[in-house]
This record gives C-alpha cells, sequence and structure tokens, in this order.
C-alpha cells in the first residue's frame, strides 16, 4: 500500500459527510472534479475501491468503512498538532444550539472536552426542538446545532438514537384503548415517528397532553396520564420501557446530526467546536 496523503482523506471524509462529490466540494472549497481525482488517487494508494454512487448518494464499501475512522482520526491529529505547533489562542463567541434530551448524554462531554483548551470561547447556548433549531441556523441566528435530521442530506450525520415507548410502572395505561399519549409539538420528528408507529398498528389512540419540552413530558408519564415516546438517551431509569408484550411496535430511531451555518465558514472559534462536536460524538457511540 502506498502512502495516504492527508489531501485525499480530506476529500474522503468531506464526501461522506456530504453524502456527494458536488456537497464536498462546496465543503472544502474544491472544484468537484478535483474532488473526484483527490478520491481516486486515495483509492489507487489503498488498493480498494471505498465509494459507489446509491441511488441518493454516496455509499462507503466494506474497506471504505475500515478506512473512515482511520481518516477522521489522522486528520483530527494533523489539526492538533497544527494548534499545538502555532500557539495560536482561539477567541470568539459560537451560538451553539441542542434540544433537551441531546444536551445533558451528548453535549456535556462534549464541552468538558473542549472548555479546557479554549478557554477564549464563548458558548451561547439555546435549548428548543430540531424543528425550532434547524431553520435558525439556516436564517444565520445560530452558528451549529445538534438535532434530528428532519431529511437524510441535513448535515453530517453522527448516529441513530433509538426512539422507545415509556410509562410508569405504577399506572398500567398501555391497557387502556384508546391509548392515552403524550406528544411534543405538531412539527416534532418524535411525534411524527409515535403516531405513525401506531398507525401501522392499528392502535387507537388519543393525544391528552401535548408540550415541547423533555421535562413536561416526564411528568406526564409520571403522573400516569400518558404513555410517551422519548429517545432512548433522554429516558428516566426510573420510567419502564414499553415493547411488544404491551402492545406497542418500534419507532424509527432519530437520526442525529451536526448542522452549521453557511454565515460560520472561516470561524476558528465555530471550526473548533465543530471538529470537536464530531470527533467526541463519533468516538462515544463506537467506542
Amino acid at each position: 500500500m502506498k502512502d495516504l496523503q492527508l489531501d485525499w482523506l480530506k476529500c474522503f471524509v468531506a464526501a461522506v459527510d456530504a453524502g456527494s462529490l458536488s456537497g464536498a466540494a462546496a465543503e472544502i472549497h474544491r472544484s468537484q472534479s478535483a474532488v473526484s481525482m483527490q478520491i481516486k488517487k486515495l483509492e489507487d494508494a489503498a488498493g480498494h475501491r471505498l465509494l459507489e454512487r446509491g441511488p441518493r448518494a454516496l455509499a462507503l464499501t466494506l474497506e471504505g468503512q475500515t478506512l473512515l475512522g482511520y481518516a477522521r482520526r489522522m486528520l483530527e491529529l494533523e489539526s492538533e498538532a497544527q494548534s499545538a505547533l502555532s500557539q495560536e489562542v482561539v477567541t470568539g463567541v459560537v451560538r451553539m444550539g441542542v434540544p433537551d434530551d441531546y444536551a445533558r448524554r451528548y453535549l456535556t462531554p462534549v464541552l468538558k472536552r473542549y472548555a479546557p483548551r479554549h478557554g477564549g470561547v464563548e458558548i451561547q447556548l439555546s435549548c428548543e426542538q430540531s424543528t425550532s433549531l434547524i431553520p435558525r441556523v439556516s436564517a444565520g441566528e445560530l452558528d451549529l446545532a445538534l438535532v434530528s435530521r428532519d431529511h437524510a442530506r441535513r448535515g453530517t450525520l453522527l448516529f441513530h438514537e433509538p426512539m422507545v415507548w415509556v410509562g410508569s410502572p405504577q399506572f398500567d395505561i398501555w391497557t387502556r384503548d384508546p391509548l392515552p399519549i403524550a406528544v411534543y409539538e405538531a412539527t416534532s420528528l418524535a411525534r411524527r415517528s409515535a403516531m405513525e408507529s401506531l398507525a401501522q398498528q392499528g392502535r387507537a389512540f388519543k393525544i391528552v397532553y401535548n408540550s415541547s419540552s423533555l421535562a413536561g413530558q416526564i411528568a406526564a408519564v409520571e403522573s400516569g396520564l400518558a404513555v410517551a415516546a422519548l429517545t432512548q438517551c433522554s429516558t428516566p431509569s426510573h420510567l419502564q420501557l414499553l415493547g411488544a408484550e404491551h402492545g406497542l411496535g418500534p419507532m424509527a430511531p432519530m437520526q442525529v446530526a451536526v448542522v452549521r451555518s453557511t454565515a460560520s465558514r472561516g470561524s476558528k472559534a465555530v471550526d473548533s467546536l465543530h471538529r470537536m462536536l464530531l470527533s467526541t460524538l463519533r468516538e462515544a457511540r463506537t467506542g
């Protein structure tokens, strides 16, 4: 195997994250033909085809899946080495958005890692539902957001977060017909997933509680008002997970992604937090 050049790896990772060569070209400010050429050089050096063109996006081959993790680590090390040698102090403000259910489980470890290295960066955090955060990133009101993405080309996919049905072990709410459910606001992806699951089962239900906050959903379940559909990471241990034995079927998982505003390109403060989000959360889910 020949040496793997960092420039080739950058194009490869950008193509995977963007899902297309054109998207990668826009991300790294290269022409589409240049990105294609660099990936071809990488494949020649590796001795394997790494990407296949799927019906909607690029797809990794088995060899591409193997190389991807190493490529990310190599690029992260390069970035850390450059920062260490330049001794550059990054300063600025990063406007970050995250839903309540992802904040503690996923954002906390990122910030614990980030803060000691970048004490000169101020982070302004907004906690809202993904459907509210995504338009704010698009409008440039936020620089970054960790969200449940609403379509396959939105942002950079990190992992799939399972959705679970929950109830209180003190109340057998799931035996009622129609089933009382607590839901998020009408545009919520979690609400859509829950209602599609119930529809597929032909399970009658009625909405008895509506809240845009995670705390509100949990309160409804704890008080015996309803069952709810929550992300697995946000489910308190004292609530009961419900499944087929309770007459409730599976739900589609949330696609958790990082989205970044076009206006934030060139901001070293945003660059640094963006890289930390990608590396920390991918390590957490694959480690």
